[in-house]
Formats: C-alpha cells, structure tokens, sequence
C-alpha cells in the first residue's frame, strides 16, 4: 500500500472521482481517497485495507467495489451512504489516498509502470503535496465514530485506538 498526502480542491466530486479511478485503472490499482480529518493515522489506514483484502479474497466482501470495501473499514460502518461522509467532499479539503495493488484482479503481465508507486507519483500531479494525516479533527472523529467520554475514561487507550478498534470490529458485526 502506498499512502497520499494533499490537499483536494474539488469543484465536482463526481469528475474528482472519475479522475482517481482512471489513475487506478491505468496502473492496475485500487484508489481510495478519504478526507484526512477523519483518518487518525497511517495504522488507520493500513488495518481497512488489510481487512478489505482479506473480505475480498474469501468472497464475503460487503460491497462489489474493493475501493468501496476499503471505505467502509475505514469507517467502521457495513452503510455505504453513511462510510461516504468520509470520502472527499467539494472545496478545499485535506486528503489522504490509500494506492491498493488489485491483486485478487492482478495481471501477472503487468509492466513495472502498473505500479502503486506509478499510481501514487500520478495522484501527486492531481493533489498538491501536504502533510495530512494526524491532522484530524478530535471532534469530527468522535462524532464520526460514536466515541464518547465515557469510552475515553475508562480505558488507557487513545482516540486512534478506539478508531482502529472500530476498524477492526467490522468484522465481527458481519
């Protein structure tokens, strides 16, 4: 998995979104982009997608769409509707991009072109560089992810634990 950084200026996320999946496609990877003020880390990120691969590859996905899968872990939601709030919106907007080597669809042929570094180096071009994640907003997430004071208080955990807890739990409410 390679990881993006930067900050979107979208006028129209159904043309963003166009310009993301053909990145994708032309290098034979899954890209998802989340608005960084919901992602509390890289171990975030890297858990979704772990646990979107391993849904994937024993056929008991929630969505069809291996980027829509990755969004939902990364929500800790199973409603497609709800998981999109994470997802980038119009304006300007901190972005962090997860580039997912589609291997449950790779092409054995594939030139080293058809990379995630290749994917990643072209979504540069698309995102202006910034340093974004571990930059979100303690009460976006909170709210996001139902993590109340009472949960805080009674564990020695952070708030990037309980997210990636809920990450992680996603699995069991199957």
């Amino acid at each position: 998995m390679e990881v993006v950084e930067g900050v979107a200026d979208v006028a129209d996320v159904g043309e963003f979104v166009e310009r993301v999946d053909a990145i994708g496609e032309r290098h034979g990877v899954t890209v998802q982009v989340f608005d960084a003020r919901y992602v509390v880390d890289r171990a975030h990120l890297e858990r979704a997608v772990e646990l979107a691969t391993r849904a994937h590859s024993r056929n008991d996905a929630i969505a069809e769409d291996f980027g829509v899968e990755i969004l939902l872990y990364a929500a800790g939601r199973r409603q497609i509707n709800r998981a999109l709030e994470m997802g980038v919106s119009e304006g300007e907007t901190p972005v962090v991009a997860a580039v997912v080597s589609d291997e449950a669809d790779g092409d054995p042929t594939a030139s080293e072109d058809d990379t995630e570094t290749g994917a990643a180096a072209d979504l540069c071009e698309l995102l202006p560089p910034t340093e974004t994640l571990g930059e979100y907003d303690p009460e976006r997430v909170r709210a996001f992810f139902d993590v109340t004071d009472t949960e805080l208080a009674a564990t020695d955990g952070t708030l990037a634990d309980a997210v990636r807890e809920r990450v992680a739990l996603l699995v069991v409410e199957k």
